[in-house]
């Protein structure tokens, strides 16, 4: 059942959890562990990240610097094809713009097809690391709305190649990212909500939004997606503070707000343990309150930690 359906037939609001391939050289059984502290709690479909190349620089011995492109996440499909046989669970990995071509975001999605993945988030990803402005591969996509369209061609039967003939379609239900705070990149809020838009009229199913921490942000965010036409369910995304640093961290990492009164719990905690308790009771708050209005879902950034997740689904669901 795709993620559309499962939201069409939900009964309550849905459970769901975004969780990051391992590091090079890691082993897979820390995301079986993650997840096997949450299963409990039935979630309707996890989401893993997919990660673009990245260029580093090591010195030489004759003290010149060489250029290594590497990616420290690999694996995302795999990982995900293996999740979903594991715990018989919708898996929706990213498929990103940054870093591929529309021929390996072709060849990508082809494996999920036979792999029997359905569902796809589809992302324009993060600039390259160092860089101020988004440059796409070269016969890569610059938009989302762009990705969005070439995985509807392939739900059509239409491909790269216009030679094939008697094309297999797929059914890829996709799932795009909104930003209730606006993203840092588009001038203004009405920019932002019209190449939001864009995404949806070219076939996006559903919105997942980025981490907020004000509820209100969140509600004015889904009035304007409703005056503008945007009608397709609202998913909230939500990430616990888990450390002191992170109303340094956040803001400048996300372009994201963090509310006062959270800043100044945060600013009363002398370890990271208390502040990690004062992000799960402001989640577990938030929850409770977007459950009350009568969200689709709450999607949870776990950056891999679960426990913490585990008390707030408990408390709010």
């Amino acid at each position: 059942m795709s993620v559309t359906d499962k939201i069409k037939s939900a009964k309550g609001p849905l459970f769901t959890f975004e969780l990051l391939p391992p590091l090079k050289g890691h082993s897979i059984e820390r995301v079986y562990s993650t997840i096997d502290r949450l299963i409990e709690f039935q979630p309707a479909y996890i989401n893993f990240t997919t990660h673009r190349n990245e260029i580093t620089f090591k010195e030489r011995p004759d003290g010149l610097l060489e250029k290594r492109v590497t990616r420290l996440r690999p694996g995302t499909i795999a990982l995900a094809a293996a999740v979903r046989y594991k715990y018989n669970i919708t898996v929706v990995p990213h498929i990103l713009c940054g870093g591929f071509t529309k021929e390996e975001t072709e060849n990508v999605l082809i494996e999920m097809n036979f792999l029997g993945i359905d569902d796809v988030l589809a992302l324009r990803g993060d600039p390259q690391r160092g860089s101020r402005t988004f440059i796409p591969d070269k016969d890569g996509h610059t938009h989302t709305f762009e990705l969005v369209k070439q995985i509807v061609d392939m739900n059509n039967g239409k491909y790269l190649e216009d030679s094939l003939i008697d094309t297999t379609p797929t059914n890829f239900c996709i799932g795009v990212a909104g930003y209730p705070e606006k993203h840092f990149e588009a001038p203004n809020r009405q920019t932002d909500m019209e190449n939001l838009k864009a995404k949806v009229e070219s076939g996006a199913g559903y919105i997942v939004t980025q981490m907020f921490f004000n509820n209100r942000k969140f509600f004015r965010f889904r009035d304007e997606c409703r005056e503008t036409g945007i009608n397709v369910p609202l998913i909230a995304g939500l990430k616990p503070i888990s450390a002191l640093n992170d109303i340094n961290l956040l803001p400048q990492t996300f372009h994201i707000d963090v509310p006062n009164d959270l800043v100044t719990a945060i600013k009363k905690c002398s370890t990271d343990k208390e502040a990690r308790e004062v992000g799960i009771e402001w989640a577990t708050m938030q929850s409770q309150e977007l459950i009350k209005e009568g969200v689709p879902g709450i999607h949870y950034y776990t950056l891999g930690r679960s426990d913490n997740i585990a008390r707030i689904v408990k408390a709010a669901f």
